[in-house]
């Protein structure tokens, strides 16, 4: 086994491999330029290699120090990363969430700051998607879907049920009689095809021809249908506050169930402290079992 090197000298080396320049190096490490290009013949001299070809007018690297560039460079980065995670004493920890958007925006960003302050030691970072995910690829701790919760190779929680229902303006409902009258309406629409069919259905209405505009979310075909673009069929559950301040109704007290919202997560990840917390959270929250 090699005897081990000098982190002054490694650090050195990187900074000046980084900025081609013994002097800027210097400038960066808080040193002078002298004792960093000590440093560097230290480590060559260590290693019995040469890293720099000293040029007239600067330095270029060697095949050798090409090499040993990205891997301390990568080092160095995944050391400053860890280390700025203990601040005021107390180690943070980094989760990592991806969120079906009508759930991010209409349950869980209202209940973020509860979260925050219970678990002021959880760096939470939260993007949103449109149910199509890949775990794995994004490099996520958690994934919040909307569906029956039967994915492959992933853990699935269930968090809350979500009926649809038919959403829309007070002065669009007002034109509502029977779930029969939504003929002559525009009738807006998710990727899912048969939702419309499966809850007029449910209203003992036999299904037509539907030629609405389709939406990837739901967030938005809601607030399509607040701009009178139409009626939405969503979960009301995700527009609580729309229909608290009546820019948004329910003409019809008629639902169907088809899927819930699930916390996701990999079979194969290894839970961590904050993806417990986390978890523990949203199914309190959530009034699933926790």
């Amino acid at each position: 086994m090699r005897d081990w090197l000098p982190l002054n000298a490694l650090r050195a080396f990187e900074s000046s491999a980084r900025h081609l320049n013994f002097t800027r190096a210097a400038r960066e490490l808080n040193v002078t330029q002298a004792a960093v290009s000590q440093q560097v013949r230290m480590l060559e001299e260590r290693l019995n290699i040469q890293l720099f070809k000293r040029l007239p007018r600067g330095l270029d690297l060697t095949d050798e120090g090409l090499a040993l560039l990205p891997v301390l460079t990568e080092s160095f980065d995944r050391i400053e990363s860890v280390l700025q995670q203990f601040d005021g004493g107390h180690f943070h920890e980094v989760l990592t969430v991806a969120a079906v958007g009508t759930f991010a925006v209409g349950w869980l960003m209202p209940r973020l700051g509860e979260f925050q302050r219970k678990y002021p030691f959880i760096d939470l970072r939260v993007m949103t998607h449109n149910n199509v995910i890949n775990l794995a690829a994004e490099g996520l701790d958690f994934a919040i879907c909307f569906g029956d919760g039967a994915w492959p190779a992933t853990r699935s929680v269930k968090l809350l049920d979500a009926p649809l229902t038919a959403l829309c303006p007070p002065q669009l409902a007002a034109r509502l009689t029977t779930p029969a009258s939504l003929r002559h309406q525009r009738l807006l629409r998710s990727y899912r095809r048969d939702e419309w069919d499966r809850w007029l259905a449910v209203a003992g209405v036999t299904p037509w021809r539907i030629n609405g505009p389709v939406f990837d979310s739901s967030q938005l075909m809601v607030e399509a249908a607040i701009n009178g673009g139409g009626v939405a069929l969503a979960p009301a559950a995700m527009f609580s506050q729309a229909l608290r301040e009546a820019r948004l109704v329910r003409p019809f007290d008629i639902e169907v169930n088809l899927g819930a919202y699930w916390l996701t997560s990999l079979k194969s990840r290894a839970i961590t402290p904050a993806m417990k917390a986390f978890e523990h959270w949203l199914l309190q929250e959530s009034g699933g079992r926790a």
